[in-house]
């Protein structure tokens, strides 16, 4: 099945506990590759991100695409990156 990029965003991300992350702001594209890098998410869950902070979630944790995207696995608690 074909699908748009454009059609991923604002599409619901769940983790692989059915907790809701986020939606897609954007799609980070390799194009020396001519592969999707991952998926940005702009505000995601504050109880799964500190501050919630922005994320980018690589493509290969997707398990499943349809009206929500689910993922295989995600981290129980992602830090807000340390500032220099």
């Amino acid at each position: 099945m074909l699908t748009e990029i454009t059609e991923l965003y604002g599409k619901p991300v769940y983790n692989d506990k059915a907790i809701l992350i986020g939606e897609v702001s954007d799609v980070i594209v390799d194009f020396e590759e001519n592969d999707i890098y991952g998926l940005y998410i702009e505000r995601p869950n504050p109880k799964l991100v500190e501050n919630s902070a922005s994320i980018c979630i690589p493509f290969r944790w997707i398990k499943a695409i349809d009206e929500i995207i689910l993922l295989r696995r995600f981290p129980d608690f992602v830090p807000a990156p340390k500032e220099e």
